[in-house]
């Protein structure tokens, strides 16, 4: 199975009218205009806006502790000693 490279370009077709789910050529303009730089650095921009707000920032985590695990922390680190952080510092 050979694996081809996908293009570094990618055709970008604006919406007739400004939705949720799309924007107007002239709406990308007056941004480009209003930030002074070009409509190709507003798209991404808002690209790299949108992949923060949706993409997660780590990896998942393996989910709950096993009872193995809880035992061998609580074996590492005797439970009941109950003391302040600032006991500890002074």
């Amino acid at each position: 199975m050979s694996s081809t490279a996908k293009p570094e370009n990618l055709l970008l077709r604006f919406r007739p009218m400004d939705s949720a789910h799309g924007v107007s050529r002239a709406t990308v303009v007056k941004l480009a205009e209003h930030l002074g730089c070009s409509e190709t650095q507003v798209i991404h921009q808002a690209l790299s806006l949108l992949a923060r707000e949706v993409l997660p920032a780590y990896e998942a985590d393996d989910g709950e502790l096993t009872e193995k695990q809880l035992a061998a922390i609580r074996e590492a680190e005797p439970q009941g000693r109950a003391t302040s952080v600032s006991s500890c510092l002074f």
